[in-house]
């Protein structure tokens, strides 16, 4: 996936504290485990999210994002193709990302696992999980956002343990996926789902632009500007995300599948996806 990202959360509890400073604490928990996670894995401190880490396959600007008739990506992808140069195209390819592509589908998967976590539907839990799992376009993909769930499980068990988590993860029974384990561990310490998907997106879109600055690269006024106008596709996103079923997943962002899918056989490569 282009800009792949990886997605985060912690919490400790929430007895009388504001819906703001539960963002902020759960943002800060994330952009922790994906640091962690990214030196372990390809020791270098660029991280990207859903969904999921950035990639050299950011193929084509927005409106080729969601067309198929066109040529395929470039080998080298849209950074360095020249079709994402600067913080607006930038901004325009994760604005699709988020509200028509990966981003959108992690927060279905994470408000779902959230509420079978709440209401002890293990059956469902076990469902959604395994869904999840299957629910990615490639290999590296695949590989990516379940090393994140992993480590965002391992740190999360090691700093912010709680009753009942160990018993909600064996529940999965399976690889669990990162926005899986972001909604199980929001819903085992009581987060509420709205601040907990929230907080979420806002750091899995944080870490895209912060690969896209590398990448482009961006200063980090432009870094700034762009996560601030993406702001809006946040809200709008986790609002939309609360409101589906797991009828509603579902990409339109074919140009961003298929750059998975090449990347992950180039000879060379920055990220894992």
């Amino acid at each position: 996936m282009p800009l792949p990202m990886p997605r985060m959360i912690t919490v400790t509890a929430i007895a009388a504290m504001t819906m703001r400073t539960t963002i902020t604490m759960i943002t800060v928990i994330i952009m922790t485990t994906v640091i962690t996670m990214t030196t372990r894995i390809i020791m270098a401190m660029i991280t990207i999210t859903m969904m999921s880490i950035a990639t050299t396959s950011i193929t084509t600007a927005t409106p080729m994002l969601m067309t198929t008739n066109s040529a395929p990506p470039p080998e080298g992808g849209a950074v360095a193709a020249g079709d994402v140069t600067d913080a607006a195209t930038l901004r325009d390819w994760l604005s699709a990302m988020l509200t028509d592509g990966a981003g959108f589908c992690d927060a279905v998967l994470l408000a779902q696992i959230h509420r079978a976590v709440s209401s002890h539907d293990d059956a469902a839990l076990r469902d959604i999980a395994e869904l999840a799992a299957a629910f990615v376009p490639s290999r590296e993909r695949q590989l990516e956002t379940t090393t994140q769930g992993r480590a965002f499980i391992d740190i999360s068990r090691a700093a912010w343990a709680c009753e009942g988590l160990d018993e909600v993860i064996a529940a999965c029974g399976g690889p669990i996926v990162y926005p899986v384990a972001v909604g199980l561990v929001s819903a085992a310490h009581g987060i509420p789902l709205q601040p907990a998907l929230h907080a979420f997106l806002h750091a899995v879109v944080s870490n895209w632009i912060s690969a896209g600055a590398r990448l482009i690269p961006l200063g980090q006024t432009d870094s700034q500007r762009a996560l601030a106008q993406l702001e809006a596709d946040v809200v709008a996103t986790a609002k939309r995300a609360i409101a589906a079923s797991l009828d509603d997943l579902g990409s339109a962002t074919f140009r961003a599948d298929l750059a998975s899918l090449r990347h992950e056989t180039q000879y060379t490569r920055l990220f894992r996806s």
